[in-house]
């Protein structure tokens, strides 16, 4: 977004003498924005916790704004693990808890932490339909 603005105050320059200096900032903008989205994924992902008991699984999450929530082990249908390029290229991964109605999510933990929460709470959710 930032390098199509950047392109558009190019050609505003070219068109109406707008200053170039503007582009310029939109420029470097577009450049180093996904740097630094990079470098703070360790950051972004530092304030979140999670508690898994045999009925509910409690997540929190934010700094400023913070959210929490309780998924009952029963109402789980299905768990899985995600990474896009950024969490893989810090050998995380997001886990993803599925209900009938939303999506909750445990997201930067490393590859064998995900693989025994995903596991632990499958085995969780099974054991609570096996009782009902």
């Amino acid at each position: 977004m930032w390098l199509v603005i950047a392109l558009g105050l190019t050609v505003a320059h070219g068109l109406w003498h707008w200053p170039l200096w503007l582009a310029g900032i939109f420029l470097a903008i577009g450049l180093l924005h996904p740097l630094l989205q990079f470098s703070f994924i360790p950051y972004r992902y530092a304030f979140g916790r999670y508690l898994i008991t045999e009925t509910a699984v409690y997540l929190r999450s934010g700094f400023v704004f913070r959210k929490e929530e309780a998924v009952p082990i029963s109402r789980i249908q299905n768990v899985t693990l995600e990474a896009g390029p950024l969490l893989a290229s810090k050998g995380l991964q997001e886990v993803q808890i599925e209900t009938a109605s939303t999506q909750h999510s445990i997201a930067g933990v490393t590859t064998a932490v995900a693989g025994q929460l995903r596991d632990r709470i499958m085995q969780l959710a099974q054991e609570a339909r096996d009782d009902a």
